[in-house]
């Protein structure tokens, strides 16, 4: 004979197997934010999240509670006669109404606080380097690559973000190919990078470390390899890093650019540098897409991607 009551237990404590891979940082990379805009965004998930249980627990309960209740056997009592009862109306249309209020309310707080333009999140918690401007980054995505650009530096990267811990960096995004979606999981909300459009972008993490972003949007044959490292350095180090970039011997234009742009699979995960960069480069890259700038994919690229392997992992990663 089957335990009712055992199996009852059972599927009561099967949730928790899902939570099995959540206990450090080596798991789920959501439920580890950092800085404010992903704390944010985390902190407005659990919310809605919660909300929409209020829903689904009940729900479900009580469809297993009413199959149980009015199977044929139990001989549940009929009234033919029934036909309205108030109590159930106020509960069919009063809950939901007061989860679509509450939702909307959560909704319109979470919209300004991690607003890509302007993040709000950033302003009610200053970083470390209170007063100093925000650091202006320009990002540039090709097949299969991401281009970052420091313009008041005159530097370049590849597949290599570095930010000085403390303070506020701004982003404008575009694409020289294909739609993309620049993801960082601990640091920055998803958001599109799409050819000929200017997406604007900030984030700020007040500790030093290393995460991993990456496209979140399939593009072709590279795009497995689309990763980057975040690498978030104390303002002295950054300062240094900068001195240091500046002095690589590569340096880039547009026309550099053109040849950069080229569909490149970056199997090692290579980054690159570059010094004296156009400050104007991500502008010139920006209206060349909008006039017709294409970057054709090789039909043997098409045909022949390299074998599926993970991208080499970047020495400490916290991700």
């Amino acid at each position: 004979m089957v335990n009712i009551k055992f199996l009852a237990r059972l599927a009561a404590l099967s949730p928790l197997l899902l939570l099995g891979a959540c206990s450090g940082n080596d798991g789920f990379r959501l439920f580890h934010p950092v800085g404010p805009v992903a704390s944010a965004e985390f902190h407005y998930t659990l919310i809605s999240t919660g909300v929409m249980m209020l829903i689904i627990v009940p729900t479900t309960v009580l469809t297993c509670v009413f199959a149980y209740r009015y199977r044929k056997s139990a001989n549940a009592s009929y009234d033919p006669s029934w036909s309205h009862s108030l109590p159930l109306e106020l509960l069919m249309w009063g809950v939901p109404l007061l989860i679509v209020v509450a939702l909307a309310y959560f909704t319109y707080q979470s919209v300004f606080l991690v607003n890509p333009a302007g993040p709000e999140s950033l302003n009610e918690t200053p970083g470390m380097a209170m007063g100093s401007d925000p650091l202006q980054v320009d990002v540039v995505t090709t097949d299969w690559q991401w281009l970052f650009i420091y313009p008041g530096q005159k530097i370049a990267t590849i597949d290599d973000l570095v930010v000085p811990a403390g303070r506020t960096v701004q982003f404008r995004l575009t694409s020289a190919t294909v739609t993309n979606d620049f993801y960082i999981p601990q640091v920055a909300p998803m958001i599109d990078v799409m050819p000929g459009m200017r997406t604007l972008d900030a984030f700020r993490v007040d500790h030093t470390g290393t995460y991993e972003g990456f496209s979140a949007d399939f593009s072709g044959a590279g795009f497995s390899w689309m990763q980057f490292a975040t690498r978030i350095v104390s303002p002295d180090d950054f300062a240094k890093w900068v001195a240091q970039t500046q002095t690589a011997p590569s340096h880039l234009d547009y026309a550099g650019f053109q040849k950069l742009a080229q569909p490149t699979i970056n199997e090692d995960a290579k980054p690159a540098y570059f010094s004296d960069v156009d400050p104007k480069l991500w502008d010139e890259v920006y209206t060349g897409v909008q006039q017709g700038a294409v970057y054709p994919v090789p039909k043997e690229t098409q045909t022949k991607a390299p074998e599926a392997k993970m991208p080499n992992a970047r020495p400490g990663s916290t991700s």
